[in-house]
């Protein structure tokens, strides 16, 4: 075993964290008796080795030795071996709309192509040697069987072969996951040989049809949809559902699937280890977690038949299994954030989850519900009846503070009397709870003591910001000027590490109380001289607010216009000068130049404060209306501009709201990452773009 691992000169090739000369250790590792140390060196392999997905000149030089280990029966844990392997082959498991039956390749003379010349001959060298997997498919370990399908049809040269391998074992294959895992590879090589395709729908078709078990018939389903969307049935909905309910109402045919782990009670060490263990506690009790799975890939699928699958999610948030409701309320993240719809009955649903005993079902509810903003609104009565309920007692971001955290992003003012337990209770207040009280009105100035007495407890350490930014914040937020004094000090007192942050985030709050400040305007004149823009903006922004006097603030704006400043600066002067308005009108040759910056964002903002301060759109439309095409994220910026030119505007803004208006997709939706503040940005622009069009329309909001 490992033959010639000793003729390799190791030292001289490299992996993420310098010579490759520990990895025979490794290699030796892999096979070794112990189950501790086979993770350890399969940690290393990922972590080092194979570092976020790298290949390196080590890596190559371990593929010969990987494939001798997975051939070997004696060798344990062979289908993490497997699962490797297939990473290494550099085929990106999620790119399965390429077809790679043409030719590609790289300049071997280019440096820059070094990384894919790496993956190429990674691929190549896998696939020289894959016919090692053809012997898998019905190795008595199960494990092994449930990796060798991908790793065929990823990286095996003769896909034809593999599918008829693949469809023979399915006939006889007595493991369920590996059966799906069989129909997946079938399904993978559809989408990478077109040559294929067509036999291998047909067979999806037949399968999903007439297989005998459901969730074999749901896995067919699921890949027929990716493969052929143009076949996916009518009724796709009606069929789902009955195969789900088929499933959980299926007899017990053996041990209970998704069981908790090995039972060994060790603790992981390794991020392996971690990562098994989680998967392990996510499955724990359920009887097929592999429907999660399977419906992730139909939805995917499904893509922008966004009522179908809001159908779909429905009857899962109504079945008596609260596994599949747990799935249904994960599967309804992804699909509020990317498209736009009518979420009201998903959004009530995923709200009576709250009360479930089941606490994984709890959690995912709350995790959902706290990204929503307004579209919880639905849920609002469940959320307020948890939290006098009891529910969440523990706290902590998915326990009470998340469901707090929820129902103040609506807006409800049943959050208020919560908050205030919060801020009356010994300990840290999340900080995002404290940024939600902006959206609660009126309600919530009665916390305004509460959070005085907050501040004014804080030390005014290198710590400060963290502490006093959210309570400054919110502060702001319910006008609560009898906290002047304790505002004063933290702005006084700052300390030098994050003072400029400090003072921003203090003025801000200033310029909220209004003319009853007055106290402070020594301070925020002072602040005019800062050296960060930041500071002078919210300062400038502060006194307007206090003193309705703009004689000191615009010069000390306009400064920032016409000096050596960067884009951002630029782009804060601009915003505060904006925020003045009419009275700022002395700036507005400076705010002109702006519209001809090569940086978008500049041109934005200084169109948008052009017209906040001369009411000119002769120049500043034409800006707006570019940056909306140029760039998504800018939208919202430009649509509250929109909203407030109304008729002005209406000409030649009329087409892209509407156009808007009419898009499914979420205009920042971006596919594999996500904000908390997405769908919030969203629905914003939503609201804009009616607002602009009725002004436009109308005259009037």
């Amino acid at each position: 075993m490992l033959t010639g691992i000793e003729e390799v000169d190791w030292a001289s090739l490299g992996h993420a964290y310098g010579p490759a000369d520990d990895v025979p250790a490794l290699l030796r590792g892999l096979v070794s008796a112990d189950p501790g140390e086979r993770e350890a060196a399969l940690d290393g392999m990922y972590g080092a080795v194979h570092h976020q997905g790298d290949v390196y000149d080590s890596t190559l030089a371990c593929i010969p030795f990987l494939l001798e280990l997975v051939a070997d029966p004696a060798v344990q844990d062979r289908g993490c071996l497997v699962e490797l392997l297939t990473s290494i082959g550099g085929i990106e498991l999620d790119d399965e709309d390429a077809d790679l039956d043409g030719a590609g390749g790289f300049d071997p003379g280019d440096p820059e192509s070094l990384p894919a010349a790496n993956f190429a001959m990674a691929s190549a060298a896998i696939a020289a040697g894959a016919d090692v997997f053809l012997g898998l498919v019905d190795d008595p370990d199960a494990e092994v069987r449930l990796a060798a399908p991908v790793a065929l049809a990823s990286l095996h040269p003769d896909p034809a072969r593999v599918l008829t391998l693949l469809r023979e074992r399915l006939e006889r294959e007595p493991d369920t996951e590996v059966r799906l895992a069989l129909v997946a590879a079938v399904g993978r090589i559809g989408l990478r040989h077109s040559s294929l395709a067509a036999e291998t729908v047909d067979r999806l078709d037949l399968l999903a049809r007439t297989a005998r078990e459901p969730g074999l018939r749901l896995a067919a389903l699921a890949q027929l949809a990716r493969c052929a969307p143009g076949r996916i049935p009518d009724d796709v909905v009606r069929r789902v559902t009955e195969l789900l309910e088929e499933i959980r109402t299926a007899p017990r045919t053996g041990p209970e699937e998704g069981a908790s782990g090995s039972g060994s009670g060790r603790m992981p060490v390794t991020l392996v280890g971690q990562v098994r263990e989680l998967l392990e506690e996510h499955v724990a009790g359920r009887r097929t977690p592999w429907t999660e799975e399977l419906l992730r890939t139909l939805h995917a699928a499904l893509d922008d038949r966004v009522d179908d699958r809001i159908a779909l999610i429905v009857a899962q948030l109504r079945s008596p299994d609260p596994g599949q409701r747990t799935d249904a309320v994960w599967l309804c993240g992804g699909l509020v954030r990317l498209w736009r719809g009518r979420y009201e009955e998903v959004v009530r649903l995923v709200g009576a989850q709250l009360a479930d005993p089941d606490a994984r079902l709890r959690e995912a509810a709350t995790s959902f519900l706290e990204r929503l903003f307004e579209l919880a609104g639905p849920a609002a009565d469940a959320l307020a009846g948890a939290l006098a309920g009891g529910a969440g007692r523990s706290g902590g971001r998915f326990g009470r503070d998340g469901m707090l955290l929820a129902l103040a992003r609506t807006g409800d003012a049943r959050a208020v009397p919560a908050l205030a337990r919060a801020l009356e209770a010994p300990g840290e207040v999340r900080r995002e709870l404290l940024y939600a009280v902006d959206g609660l009105g009126p309600a919530a100035a009665g916390l305004a003591p509460l959070l005085r007495l907050r501040l004014a407890g804080i030390e005014l350490d290198e710590d400060l910001y963290d502490r006093a930014s959210p309570l400054l914040h919110a502060l702001a937020a319910v006008r609560g000027v009898e906290a002047l004094p304790e505002v004063l000090r933290v702005l006084r007192g700052a300390p030098e590490h994050r003072r400029a942050w400090v003072r921003e985030s203090a003025a801000r709050t200033l310029g909220a109380f209004g003319p009853a400040a007055r106290e402070a305007v020594p301070e925020l004149r002072g602040l005019l001289r800062a050296e960060q823009v930041a500071v002078v903006a919210a300062a400038a922004r502060a006194l307007w607010a206090v003193e309705g006097d703009a004689g000191a603030a615009v010069p000390a704006l306009e400064r920032w216009l016409r000096s050596g400043a960067s884009t951002t600066d630029r782009c804060a002067a601009a915003q505060a000068l904006g925020a003045i308005g009419p009275a700022a009108a002395g700036a507005a040759p400076a705010l002109a130049a702006g519209l001809c910056a090569r940086d978008l964002w500049e041109r934005v903002r200084c169109a948008v404060a052009l017209w906040r301060v001369t009411g000119e759109t002769g120049r500043t439309l034409p800006v707006l209306l570019a940056a909306w095409e140029e760039n998504r994220h800018a939208r919202v910026a430009v649509a509250e501009c929109l909203a407030e030119m109304g008729p002005a505007a209406a000409a030649s803004a009329r087409l892209p709201v509407l156009t808007e208006l009419t898009r499914r997709r979420r205009h920042n939706a971006r596919e594999g990452a996500s904000g908390s503040h997405d769908v919030h940005h969203d629905e914003k622009l939503l609201t804009l773009c009616r607002a602009a069009l009725a002004r436009m329309e109308h005259g009037g909001f």
